[in-house]
């Protein structure tokens, strides 16, 4: 069984990262939000269990995305 990959997308001043959790570098920089949501989700796409975070400017997390196959109905 596979863990969930997570990655995030956090303001960094007036620019967005895109980061792999745990991680303290980013995967990749952005001007926009849009564009780094856009490559958030295509890299967490391509993981057998992927999920992204994205963040408010002010850090809190707005929206939460999975992809993958989630076990349903969860056992036990």
């Amino acid at each position: 069984m596979f863990k969930r990959k997570v990655f995030h997308v956090v303001p960094d001043g007036d620019s967005w990262k895109v980061k792999s959790e745990g991680s303290k570098r980013a995967v990749k920089t952005f001007d926009d939000k849009k564009d780094a949501v856009d490559f958030g989700r295509e890299i967490a796409k391509n993981q057998p269990l992927g999920q992204l975070k994205i963040h408010k400017k002010d850090g809190t997390i707005q929206e939460e995305r999975t992809y993958g196959k989630d076990p349903y109905p969860p056992k036990g």
